[in-house]
């Protein structure tokens, strides 16, 4: 479990400073970049909502099937 948590650490580290190169070194403008990394984000956010009621809908499935 706890090599399953660094992997997720070292994930998120490494996508933090990824996003900051970029952010740092992109040559859109300043409010160009920043309605480009708000669109991202939402896009990522409606995705994930998306994989969650997906999974969570399995699972409640799963779950009538094992209550029968």
């Amino acid at each position: 479990m706890s090599r399953l948590i660094s992997l997720a650490i070292g994930i998120a580290v490494g996508a933090l400073v990824g996003a900051a190169v970029v952010a740092l070194t992109a040559p859109a403008t300043g409010d160009k970049l920043k309605g480009n990394l708000k669109r991202g984000y939402d896009e990522a956010m409606d995705e994930a909502r998306r994989a969650s009621e997906a999974r969570r809908a399995e699972l409640e499935a799963q779950l009538g099937r094992r209550s029968r």
